[in-house]
């Protein structure tokens, strides 16, 4: 059954949501100069920071807070008068504070490195919080059960969030992986360099897809709905993906939608930027789309706003919903020589293209094979 999406919020590297769609119509680049970690302790130099003068160890839930609040502003939805639970994805909760504390600089009570608190005080009256740590696909994973808990009449609304910011650990990693250091993201490119990260969180709130439902006590209603999101964990390998594991998550998105690829417009592309990833996914893409003529339009956003980790399902799902709004797929930023592989695919390259396309597919995809493709549709 589907649900609607009733409201978003998000902050990225490039500000809230409005902005940071701008910027991707724009097909612009927020990478820049490391401020806020030591480039000398991780080999990174670049990434997609959130500028904060006074910068915290718990920065990500604040940006989730703030998110949460504007989120359920829009959709009408107060959550001490209707059942509210929320979900978060994360790849990392608050690994800052922990990274901090561990060099002497803060002290606070573990709870804190999830995000029930935060999420308290952002929503007084909200029920229970449930954080998934489930690597760069987590937001979808949220988004699967947020969908399954409306639909099991187990609540009302579903505040889904998704929030990470950078960490010296996962700066290090990719520090040290690196064959030659990159300062951007260059999502299906063949000469792509990498990835970096980027900080950012999304907030989306999900209600039943009814006349009663679908609109708050402000009376506004979401225009698009969660048509299903499809779910694997192939376990190939510890980082490399699988082809075969993702088709297995697009085409059971399909089956949980009722629809068929003929159907799909438009793709929002996991798109790292990444020498196993980009092709991995060009080919299920072109494997899964083989038969569509003329196929769907391709995008990506990480070229723009950075690697965000588990909010990333959840960024590309509200730029996706501002793309349907607006009628408008933007540019993948920093494409220029596709990858042989994306050859046969219609990536979206140098400017926005209109469409009239009403339904869209979200791809992410983790460490371990944690898969999560979800589809929407205009209402």
């Amino acid at each position: 059954m589907p649900v609607r999406i009733a409201g978003s919020a998000v902050r990225s590297c490039f500000g809230d949501g409005p902005a940071t769609f701008a910027a991707l119509l724009r097909a612009e680049c927020g990478a820049r100069p490391l401020r806020h970690q030591d480039p000398a302790r991780s080999g990174v130099e670049y990434g997609y920071e959130i500028h904060d003068p006074t910068p915290g160890p718990f920065r990500a839930s604040a940006w989730l807070a703030d998110c949460a609040r504007e989120a359920l502003a829009a959709a009408g939805v107060d959550p001490a008068a209707r059942r509210t639970t929320a979900i978060v994805g994360t790849g990392l909760r608050e690994l800052p504070a922990v990274e901090a504390m561990a060099v002497g600089e803060a002290r606070f009570h573990t709870e804190s490195l999830h995000f029930g608190a935060a999420l308290a005080g952002a929503a007084p009256g909200i029920g229970e919080v449930h954080t998934l740590a489930g690597a760069c696909s987590a937001g979808g994973h949220a988004l699967a059960l947020a969908q399954d808990l409306i639909e099991l009449g187990e609540a009302d609304a579903v505040l889904v969030g998704g929030t990470d910011a950078m960490t010296v650990s996962m700066l290090a990693m990719i520090g040290r992986v690196a064959e030659t250091p990159t300062t951007r993201v260059r999502p299906f490119d063949a000469d792509d360099h990498g990835v970096l990260l980027g900080e950012g969180a999304v907030a989306v709130v999900l209600v039943p897809d009814d006349p009663a439902g679908s609109a708050g006590a402000a009376g506004r209603a979401g225009h698009v709905r969660l048509l299903g999101t499809g779910l694997s964990c192939d376990a190939w390998h510890e980082t490399a993906p699988d082809h075969t594991g993702i088709l297995r998550a697009m085409r059971d998105a399909f089956d949980r939608a009722g629809r068929t690829p003929g159907d799909v417009g438009v793709v929002y592309a996991h798109g790292t930027g990444t020498a196993l990833n980009d092709p991995a996914e060009a080919r299920a893409l072109a494997e899964l789309f083989g038969e569509c003529d003329p196929g769907p339009l391709v995008t990506a956003v990480k070229g723009a706003v950075g690697h965000t980790s588990g909010g990333s399902a959840l960024l590309s799902l509200a730029m996706a919903v501002h793309g349907l709004e607006a009628g408008v797929v933007p540019p993948v930023s920093g494409l220029r020589r596709p990858l042989p592989e994306a050859a046969g695919l219609r990536l979206v390259r140098d400017a926005p293209m209109r469409t009239a396309a009403s339904t869209v597919q979200i791809d992410a995809f983790g460490f371990g094979g944690v898969n999560a493709v979800a589809l929407i549709e205009a209402a």
